[in-house]
């Protein structure tokens, strides 16, 4: 198998208001390029395209290059540029597919290309799902399941969730897989062993 290799087209970020609502979000878009497939993980929001079309030209890669599309859940902000990859499949949970337009099922539990697997990390929402890497490290693009480095540093769960139980076993199950932790609104940070 050869090398897979992993680019942050963007880094996510999350901003609360005094009372501690989300009044901004935009999540983190990652490519992963492996020899059968060209992935992206996450589109974010379309504040967020100037910055993702900047790092695809800079790793020398066209949008239309891009044959797969992986949304770890459908909420806005994670699926806002979409129609940037044309050439696309884009792949979700079957229990959120049909939430997101031209979005198809993919089982969780499965290798999409040797090297990166869909996996289910519900909690955040029932269908959330995390891509575990094998490249140079052990990461998971873990979308909201793990949105930032303090659900990971404090164990807490996403403060939107739809079950807090469910949520905290998917951060110790992306904990116990990755070297490296790709959240949804954070830059990327290593796991301590």
């Amino acid at each position: 198998m050869d090398m897979i290799k992993l680019d942050i087209l963007a880094i996510g970020s999350l901003r609360r208001d005094e009372d501690g609502k989300v009044f901004d979000a935009h999540s983190s878009s990652v490519l992963i390029r492996t020899d059968e497939r060209m992935i992206v993980v996450d589109t974010s929001t379309p504040y967020m395209k100037p910055a993702i079309k900047t790092s695809l030209k800079q790793i020398g890669v066209f949008a239309k290059d891009v044959d797969t599309v992986v949304l770890t859940h459908s909420h806005h902000d994670h699926v806002g540029n979409n129609g940037m990859f044309d050439n696309a499949d884009i792949l979700m949970h079957p229990s959120e597919h049909s939430e997101v337009p031209g979005a198809k099922p993919f089982e969780a539990g499965r290798e999409l290309v040797p090297g990166v697997r869909i996996v289910h990390t519900p909690g955040h929402t029932k269908g959330s799902i995390s891509v575990f890497v094998e490249a140079d490290q052990k990461y998971a693009i873990a979308g909201d399941a793990v949105p930032g480095y303090g659900n990971y540093e404090k164990m807490v769960p996403p403060a939107i969730n739809i079950d807090k139980d469910l949520a905290l076993e998917s951060i110790k199950l992306i904990t116990k897989y990755a070297d490296v932790i790709i959240p949804g609104h954070d830059p990327p940070f290593l796991v301590n062993r």
